[in-house]
């Protein structure tokens, strides 16, 4: 395995994520941010940040995909999310939940940040994914 997910003793528990992956791979996969839009630019669920969430993460898997990689290979999830407030974490937390499976997205997740920001590159997105992975 190229990559192995774990939470050594003494960290904080519960976390939807992983603290710590070790990857022995020699391929790096970057996936840049990836927003809630088709491929031809339609905005995907305005104003939805659950709805977005999901599409940010389909988005990234046909990157992943599109380098042979799946979530499986991920190291790293960064998740940049607009007028973050802690409030938020439900709508976020049911957008991955409600894609995990579709995706093939482990839970725990591989280790993760969420990020808030003030904006994105255009008014609408609420959030944005990246993704870095390893392979053989």
């Amino acid at each position: 395995m190229t990559v192995q997910h774990f939470t050594p003793e003494g960290m904080l528990q519960p976390t939807p994520y992983h603290h710590v992956a070790v990857g022995t791979g020699t391929t790096h996969v970057h996936v840049s941010g990836q927003v809630a839009r088709q491929a031809d630019g339609t905005p995907v669920a305005p104003g939805d940040l659950a709805g977005q969430v999901a599409q940010a993460l389909r988005n990234t898997a046909v990157g992943l995909a599109g380098a042979d990689a799946s979530f499986a290979d991920v190291l790293r999830l960064t998740f940049y999310v607009t007028g973050w407030s802690p409030e938020k974490i439900g709508a976020f937390m049911e957008g991955i939940e409600g894609v995990a499976e579709e995706i093939g997205l482990p839970t725990p997740l591989p280790p993760a940040s969420l990020v808030g920001v003030d904006h994105l590159f255009e008014p609408d997105v609420l959030v944005e994914v990246e993704a870095t992975a390893l392979l053989d």
